[in-house]
């Protein structure tokens, strides 16, 4: 299944992401915390240049605690403060205001040397679609400014948002690059929704995701679909849920799209616990220099 998804208006966000670089101090750059590396777009390092960056590792709630540590680690080792965070519930707010103090320190110092008038600080937020940055937005600003919504894309055009009097953030649409190279990252961002579900081959998808769960979270696939062995003939695997969770067609045979679904419903719903689909010593270092 070959994955690709650049709709106009992304083009268009990279280009406003450029032209505003020099109003901001900072860059928050929002990663899914269940996949830091493939929701990195690979465009970002050479728009942003040498801007000061966070990194926000949203839905951290979602992901496996002890990979989201190791990936927070890894960034340090590549000099980038990396946040584990979570805007839908709010945790981890006024550590973002902290950590870009502390990273702009230097460069304000340097204002205030200078006779220049303390300032809010400005952020601009960059990340792939369905990041949650909007509701990153909202909570900052404790107040529903910016569209939220499931959907990949709900964010279209650029909005200066108040954080108090210490930060002003300026929003971006979300940014996904032109072509997958490995197709292994395409897989990740759909199964963690940064892909319309309509793009997709949801059988292709549900097979990978639950050969991943079979080779990192065998336990828990066992335990959610009763499995003494996995099979590893693909319709066998897919007969066994389809059976077990009553997705039949009207003759009683295993509906396969149902089944597709219902798999990928349930990985997104949490229903296997926290996952993380990647971890740093999946990749070498240089890929993320």
């Amino acid at each position: 299944m070959t994955i690709q998804w650049f709709p106009g208006h992304m083009a268009k966000a990279r280009r406003e992401v450029t032209e505003k670089l020099k109003l901001v101090d900072i860059i928050f750059e929002l990663l899914d915390a269940r996949i830091p590396y493939s929701s990195r777009n690979p465009m970002i390092d050479e728009i942003i240049q040498h801007k000061p960056r966070l990194v926000l590792l949203n839905k951290a709630d979602m992901a496996d605690k002890e990979a989201t540590k190791e990936w927070i680690a890894f960034f340090a080792e590549q000099g980038i403060k990396a946040l584990a965070v979570n805007a839908q519930a709010g945790e981890g707010m006024k550590e973002i205001v902290q950590a870009s103090k502390e990273i702009l320190k230097e460069k304000f110092d340097r204002l205030k040397a200078k006779g220049v008038k303390p300032r809010a600080i400005r952020a601009m937020i960059v990340g792939i679609p369905n990041a949650g940055k909007s509701t990153l937005i909202n909570r900052l600003a404790k107040k529903n400014i910016a569209k939220t919504g499931n959907t990949p894309g709900v964010t279209r055009s650029q909005q200066w948002i108040k954080v108090g009097k210490e930060m002003e953030l300026l929003d971006t649409p979300g940014i996904l690059w032109p072509k997958f190279e490995d197709q292994e990252v395409g897989m990740k961002l759909a199964i963690t929704g940064a892909i319309k579900d309509t793009l997709l081959n949801l059988q292709d998808l549900s097979i990978h995701s639950l050969r991943f769960l079979e080779r990192e979270y065998e336990g828990r696939l066992k335990e959610r679909y009763k499995f003494t062995d996995i099979p590893d003939d693909v319709v066998e695997l897919f007969d066994h849920i389809g059976k077990l969770r009553g997705c039949l067609t009207g003759g009683a045979n295993v509906d396969y799209d149902k089944v597709a679904e219902l798999v990928i419903r349930e990985i997104r719903g949490e229903k296997f616990g926290p996952l993380t689909f990647e971890k740093p010593a999946d990749f070498l270092v240089q890929e993320l220099e």
